[in-house]
């Protein structure tokens, strides 16, 4: 009766289900596997020392920024050069915009620092100048941001000293020296206090934000398609195997095909029945001549 699963057609069914629940339990595997990294990368995090409160080191020591340097105080000494603003930020549930000032180190490199926030529309408020000449700012370090950061804006067509996006990439199509893949916001605010300070944000993916959780469900949804997929085959064999025991009991409608596969188990089952009814009609025809002799 299950004659049928070597034909051509039900080899690409079963190659297809040998193949994708192997797929399907990998890939859940791995989602589950990065919920757990962000799960341990979050019991880190809470049980190490706030980065704020550690001594501050010069920048140079602090980088490249990852998990363990994300929110260190860093040191940097140079001259304020450039000032942009960067609209779209909220602080407190208020809407604003930071503004950014390039330091410009010894070495001539920039370092983007955040020196405060403001609300209201960017352009439309007085900002406080950078202070003048050599200056030492301690900030508390932070990644450069990405498409994926909180408020940034990759729209374009900011007006000119305006910025969408705190990045090392951004900032050198805008001026001609080198910038820090990095930035520092000022955890305290200058002379007069215009500026609010911005507080640290904690380093991506150190957290269980959505996206961890994300991580999480398309765990269970990779597991139930495997689950799906064995149980579609099992579905399928029944019905086949179904379909071919109606075909030798006769049961398909006259002029209906039978699918490939079931016309050979169809016409053994027809074979095995006329011999069986040629088993019968012998011994019958043996007592009819026994009775005739008598």
């Amino acid at each position: 009766m299950y004659r049928f699963l070597l034909t051509p057609r039900w080899w690409g069914i079963n190659l297809f289900v040998v193949l994708a629940i192997p797929f399907c339990v990998f890939m859940g595997t791995w989602q589950l596997g990065r919920f757990e990294d962000r799960v341990q990368s979050h019991e880190q995090a809470t049980q190490q020392p706030d980065p704020s409160t550690r001594a501050a080191k010069p920048l140079d020591e602090l980088l490249p920024v990852d998990k363990v340097t994300s929110g260190r105080p860093a040191l940097a000494t140079g001259t304020y050069a450039d000032q942009f603003l960067v609209p779209g930020r909220e602080l407190d549930e208020r809407r604003g915009f930071y503004v950014l000032s390039l330091l410009r180190t010894e070495g001539g490199k920039a370092l983007p620092v955040v020196r405060g926030w403001l609300p209201g529309t960017a352009g439309s408020v007085p900002v406080p100048a950078a202070p003048q000449g050599e200056v030492t700012v301690t900030g508390d370090l932070q990644a450069s941001e990405n498409i994926h950061s909180d408020g940034v804006d990759t729209r374009g067509g900011l007006p000119a000293g305006q910025l969408g996006m705190i990045s090392a990439a951004s900032l050198v199509n805008l001026v001609d020296y080198d910038v820090y893949d990095a930035w520092v916001t000022l955890p305290e605010a200058e002379a007069g206090g215009a500026l609010k300070p911005v507080p640290a944000a904690a380093p991506q993916g150190s957290g269980l934000d959505l996206k961890a959780f994300q991580n999480l469900g398309y765990t269970g949804e990779w597991f139930v398609f495997a689950g799906f997929v064995l149980f579609m085959w099992f579905r399928l064999v029944r019905r086949e195997a179904e379909a071919v025991r109606d075909v030798a009991l006769g049961l398909v409608p006259a002029g209906e095909e039978a699918p490939e596969g079931e016309k050979a188990d169809a016409d053994a089952g027809v074979e095995g029945a006329e011999r069986a009814e040629r088993a019968e009609a012998v011994p019958a025809s043996e007592t009819t001549k026994a009775a005739q002799g008598s």
